[in-house]
């Protein structure tokens, strides 16, 4: 929280100006959110455990999508993007960012975060550029993948990771000064994307019921996602607090970001823009029960 209102102080002051802000976002998207994931996944555990969380997750973002389109009237006149908002989550610039506060790592989010990612780029995205009417080829889907540095990241990450390259090298003499590099770039990552969250947050009051009406909904149903897939997951494989802290921190978190990147959200942009920035401070306060439940 605190963070959030250096970031709201930044603008209301013109400490930082857009074009500043421009740049820290720059140096976060392309420098240490890919290093943050290319680490997660390097030094993730790769088990039978990670592969059943990655389908439930995948799975539930996708029958949330599918209930926002079933839903989509009660948004009215907001009805075009209304399906977006309730599905994946903003886990690059915001989950890992609160996962590392409660746990001071960040691998164990990526357990849980990989079948959003995924989902993101694959039916998320494609169905986000049919309603936005343009044509989606799987062609196009690959070059915003393999372009994309976050993506990238992720990517290199898992195949070391999977390949045990990150254990062998962490345990090695060299281990040392490979993890201070990585922690020397991934340190500043969380303050600054909380900063960049605050600097961005904006209200518009002549969109109050339109955007209680998206959030209510979406706290719904990834509270009845978060019970589901915790249910699902641990009748299947041992109870672990962690992954559990993992999940709860997954399913508050404001839709993704990128909507606005992806499509030609013309006069919805406020709407968007707002629903996003009431789910982030949701998302702040629901943050704070799970940090007392962590440390309970």
């Amino acid at each position: 929280m605190l963070l959030l209102a250096v970031g709201v102080f930044c603008r209301k002051k013109a400490i930082l100006t857009p074009d500043g802000l421009a740049g820290i976002r720059s140096i976060v998207g392309n420098i240490c959110l890919p290093v943050v994931l290319f680490n997660a996944f390097f030094t993730a555990r790769y088990s039978s455990a990670m592969l059943l969380t990655f389908a439930a997750v995948y799975l539930g973002f996708g029958a949330a999508l599918l209930a926002g389109f079933v839903l989509r009237r009660i948004a009215a006149p907001h009805e075009r993007f209304f399906p977006f908002l309730l599905s994946s989550a903003e886990g690059g610039m915001l989950g890992y960012a609160l996962y590392g506060v409660l746990t001071g790592e960040q691998s164990g989010f990526a357990v849980v975060d990989l079948g959003q990612t995924v989902f993101a780029y694959t039916i998320f995205l494609g169905t986000l550029t049919l309603v936005d009417g343009r044509k989606f080829t799987a062609q196009k889907l690959v070059h915003t993948i393999i372009t994309n540095k976050c993506c990238i990241g992720m990517a290199l990450g898992i195949v070391l990771g999977a390949a045990g390259v990150g254990g062998l090298v962490l345990s090695s003499p060299v281990g040392g000064i490979v993890n201070g590099a990585i922690s020397a770039i991934t340190a500043p990552t969380s303050a600054l994307v909380l900063i960049i969250v605050g600097y961005e947050l904006e209200f518009d009051p002549a969109l109050l019921r339109p955007v209680a009406v998206t959030v209510l909904s979406r706290l719904l149903l990834m509270g009845g996602l978060l019970a589901l897939v915790s249910f699902t997951i641990f009748s299947l494989i041992p109870y672990d607090p962690m992954m559990q802290i993992a999940l709860m921190v997954l399913y508050v978190l404001p839709a993704p970001f990128i909507i606005p990147l992806f499509a030609n959200v013309g006069d919805e942009g406020k709407y968007i823009s707002t629903t996003l920035s009431v789910h982030t401070l949701c998302t702040v306060l629901l943050f704070a029960v799970i940090a007392i439940y962590r440390f309970l």
